[in-house]
């Protein structure tokens, strides 16, 4: 056995709001059939690697039921290889949530080691993009490399959000700061890493040591192999790919699924992302209803005089005769009633939009600010829900009705949902 994957799927994903308040942030659905995690699922299985070990943590039963036996992936083969599900539990020598990605894996490394994988790949579940591991792991061996690091070049108005690195003419890193405020480069990494196995334990378990560490691949493993003088080899990617940590990227990488050609080619059968789905029935389309742009996944009902522009729509979504949805996600089982309006918003699984009213808007300024409403809940009808606003889950009509009397929640307000600090 040559590459065993390590995917790690705990994350909160609490930039992502009310979205992650009941699953995981690689749960969340993305693409209309899809969920965050079948990215790096499926690009494992695209490249030959049937090795895989999930590592859960917050809110876990979403991605449980989804990933199951691993069989639309390939995955359901018992003791050789396959995937497993793994997460923080308590023994004869209690363990603890994990302090970090490194933590992560040291706490799972007895799982990791068995049957002696040559190289170890480590994978973050919540980014989507499509990728040849195959080849990463090719070049990490050719140049004997203790580490490969995935990067990827990314608008410098943005660096501030990842690690960014520096290389010399040979793809060595020798500079790498973890989300500076001033990022000195766009070099970014990707969260994609090939360790030799032997090096992987030995920096893991230094790192356990240290009181002062944060645990964390990119604010010390990396920084610490670097400081030993260690051979950590930069990877360059020049695909798409983009980390959907907030609403406003889980929104934009939905729109590049629109683009023409699109961003992300979910229709390259060369490469395809499996998934697991219900079976639904065919979309139905009634006459006089316009859908421009958009993907529309089954089981959907688009109604007489409805009009659908730039969105994406999963599975059982319902948009009543008159009904208005412009450059939105909706997701599985929403009902949107007649004469309603989503504009520039993310509706969550199972809403109720009311009659006539109104979730998000164009911003005069051009500055996004997504509408979002959570799982379950209802926007009663005739209401105004203005941008940046965020509802709960579960929120009945007169839970909103209470707080709200005059139909307008104003942009920025939180009904029924706390922000994350």
């Amino acid at each position: 056995m040559r590459t065993r994957a390590i995917i790690l799927a705990g994350g909160e994903g609490s930039r992502l709001g009310v979205l992650t308040a009941k699953r995981a942030k690689p749960a969340v659905p993305f693409a209309g059939k899809y969920r965050i995690i079948d990215f790096a699922l499926s690009n494992c299985v695209n490249s030959g690697i049937f090795d895989v070990l999930v590592l859960t943590q917050y809110r876990p039963h979403s991605l449980n039921e989804h990933i199951g036996l691993g069989r639309p992936w390939d995955l359901d083969r018992g003791f050789t290889g396959g995937v497993k599900l793994l997460q923080p539990y308590q023994g004869r020598y209690d363990t603890d949530w994990y302090a970090g990605t490194a933590d992560a894996v040291t706490q799972n490394i007895n799982f990791i080691r068995r049957g002696h994988p040559e190289n170890v790949l480590i994978l973050s579940g919540d980014h989507i993009y499509q990728m040849e591991y195959d080849m990463m792991i090719n070049y990490h061996e050719e140049r004997n490399a203790d580490v490969t690091v995935g990067v990827i070049r990314v608008p410098l108005d943005e660096a501030s959000r990842y690690g960014i690195m520096a290389v010399d003419d040979r793809n060595q890193i020798y500079d790498f700061v973890e989300k500076p405020a001033n990022p000195p480069g766009d070099l970014a990494n990707m969260g994609v890493y090939v360790f030799k196995l032997d090096v992987l334990e030995a920096m893991l378990r230094e790192d356990a040591t240290r009181r002062d560490s944060r645990h964390d691949f990119g604010y010390n493993i990396l920084p610490r192999m670097m400081e030993l003088g260690m051979k950590v080899i930069a990877y360059p990617y020049g695909g798409y790919w983009i980390d959907v940590g907030t609403v406003d990227a889980y929104w934009e990488a939905h729109m590049d699924l629109l683009t023409m050609p699109p961003s992300l080619d979910l229709n390259d059968r060369s490469w395809i992302i499996h998934t697991r789905s219900e079976e639904r029935p065919p979309v139905r389309i009634e006459k006089g209803a316009i859908i421009e742009d958009s993907m529309i996944t089954d089981g959907s009902i688009i109604c007489a005089g409805a009009r659908v522009v730039r969105s994406v729509l999963s599975p059982g979504v319902y948009v009543g005769p008159g009904a208005t949805v412009f450059e939105s996600v909706i997701l599985t089982d929403s009902y949107i009633e007649r004469d309603a309006v989503i504009e520039r918003a993310v509706i969550d699984k199972g809403v109720v939009v009311g009659q006539g009213a109104r979730v998000g808007e164009l911003s005069e300024m051009g500055e996004l600010g997504i509408a979002c409403v959570g799982k379950n809940s209802t926007v009663p009808a005739g209401y105004v829900v203005q941008r940046k606003a965020v509802l709960g889950t579960d929120l009945l009509p007169e839970e909103v009705a209470a707080q709200y009397p005059e139909r307008l929640i104003p942009t920025g307000a939180h009904v029924g949902y706390k922000v994350q600090k």
